[in-house]
């Protein structure tokens, strides 16, 4: 009789064969399919198909399609994560995506047979997407390529991933698009692609509505492959370009979808390190300590002085003296900026979320508990300010600054995918987990921006956290004169946004 393969539990050790016949019993016993004599004629049929693929797999007009989706994945996942990958195939797709522990699972013997030669220091599993042998596995980011048309039960293929996520989990998704049904059936039936059998065409509200009724939910969604063939410069131009605007958008072959799971709230509230970057704020120092709100947490205020004029660091030092019920972290800056400010106050952080507080105080510290309760509740996993809700103090922001803000809005909202109404407003939370994989990944982008607004947005975009806005109302400067020079620095925000364009869209 043939083998059955092992699983994997949490710890990424293999789960012995007796155990891992138990937990495929049970998922099946719930899920009820294997009663459904149509569901098992279903999948017979597709098995029979793929092992018959498996053994003709050569050149097509499909190597180019396969190439690009895996330029997409590996500008999307960055490596050494664990990684799992459902309907994995030979196994190929997981492999270029470069995992510390990398598991696929597929249901063609034949396709695992040959996954395992190509790529033996990975897992390759056969088994059914249905019927998930990994109870209990936590993965940080699971891959599911053209698969999603071609099951029985979209419901149960997520339902079954509720078990190996953890809240950080992303899943990344990808979907023929309904308009290309036409065109794919064409180019099958000359044989000048794979042949396949009936597929699901389901579009971008059909995954996410399986997704919300299964404990997910989308953070972003887009298009990709306008032209899937291999032709010079042509190819170049339709793919990562026409595809990214209206109407060409409508016309891409794949539909992506990048999701995790809902918000959770925490067991218990972790503690926050408050950032305050301080150059030129002596006025102001008093008036942070008194007025910030007590955030029921165990907090940190870490103030970077940087290289003041006047009296600041003194200012800081004497208020620490007087306030010693707040625990305090004094640094002194030794590079030039705010973002250096923050990298610094950031490095030297003991909490679990981290915050940032401009020491100008136009943003009114009654507002960080908002903040607090965004991210500790799981309604974003990085938090940005908003100025530009609420009317402004009249001093608060110039005529021109406002416009320039409200431009590079819609600018990086399009850019990064996901809506960020204000890309310059001081305060933003994140966790620290993630605030460590953006410094990890910092060289991707380069390390050119003074104010760390960017940094921390463009490395929140790579890894596919969900950004969501606070907003807060904009108060005049009481002390002190602005840092930041509005013509130098617009300039150096387009350099930016062609830099966001060049890693993050036209890749």
């Amino acid at each position: 009789m043939k083998k059955r393969p092992n699983g994997i539990n949490s710890d990424g050790q293999i789960i012995e064969e007796g155990q891992l016949l138990k937990s495929v019993t049970q998922q099946a016993s719930f899920s009820g399919l294997n009663i459904d004599p149509s569901f098992l004629k279903y999948q017979s049929q597709r098995r029979q198909h793929w092992d018959m693929v498996a053994c003709t797999v050569g050149k097509s007009l499909g190597d180019y399609y396969h190439r690009r989706l895996s330029e997409v994945f590996r500008n999307m996942i960055l490596p050494h994560q664990r990684l799992l990958e459902l309907g994995c195939g030979q196994g190929d797709l997981l492999s270029d995506l470069e995992p510390s522990f990398g598991v696929g699972i597929d249901f063609s013997s034949d396709m695992i047979s040959r996954a395992k030669k190509r790529h033996p220091r990975f897992q390759f599993i056969l088994s059914d997407a249905h019927q998930l042998p990994l109870v209990g596995v936590p993965f940080d980011v699971i891959v599911i390529s053209d698969l999603l048309n071609d099951v029985w039960d979209v419901h149960t293929i997520f339902e079954n991933l509720q078990s190996i996520c953890h809240p950080g989990t992303k899943i990344i998704i990808n979907t023929y698009s309904r308009l290309w049904e036409l065109p794919l059936s064409v180019t099958e039936k000359l044989g000048l692609a794979q042949p396949v059998l009936d597929r699901n065409w389901l579009t971008v509200d059909d995954i996410r509505n399986f997704l919300m009724v299964n404990g997910f939910e989308i953070v972003r969604n887009w298009q990709e492959i306008l032209f899937p063939l291999d032709i010079p410069l042509l190819t170049a131009v339709c793919n990562r370009f026409m595809v990214r605007f209206w109407p060409f958008t409508q016309f891409a072959l794949t539909n992506f979808v990048l999701a995790h799971p809902c918000a959770q709230i925490r067991s218990s509230k972790p503690g926050v390190s408050i950032v305050i970057p301080a150059r030129n704020e002596e006025g102001n120092i008093e008036r942070i300590f008194t007025s910030l709100p007590v955030m029921d947490c165990e907090t940190e205020l870490i103030f970077v002085e940087g290289n003041s004029r006047d009296r600041t660091f003194d200012a800081i030092q004497k208020c620490k003296e007087k306030y010693p019920e707040k625990h305090v972290i004094l640094l002194r800056q030794q590079g030039v900026g705010k973002g250096d400010a923050v990298r610094l106050g950031f490095e030297n952080s003991n909490q679990d979320i981290l915050m940032i507080l401009d020491a100008d105080l136009t943003v009114p510290p009654h507002y960080l508990p908002r903040f607090y309760d965004a991210i500790y509740k799981g309604q974003g996993e990085f938090i940005n300010g908003v100025r530009l809700v609420y009317p402004m103090e009249k001093k608060a922001m110039g005529f021109m600054n406002l416009v320039g803000n409200k431009f590079f809005s819609l600018l990086f909202t399009w850019l990064l995918g996901q809506s960020v109404k204000d890309t310059l407003c001081g305060t933003k939370v994140l966790w620290r987990q993630d605030y460590q994989r953006i410094a990890q990944n910092r060289s991707y982008f380069g390390n050119f921006d003074p104010f760390g607004d960017f940094d921390l947005l463009f490395g929140a975009a790579k890894l596919g956290l969900k950004i969501i806005d606070v907003a807060v109302r904009y108060r005049d400067r009481t002390y002190g004169t602005t840092n930041i020079s509005r013509w130098r620095h617009g300039l150096l925000l387009l350099r930016m946004a062609a830099v966001a364009a060049s890693r993050l869209k036209f890749v």
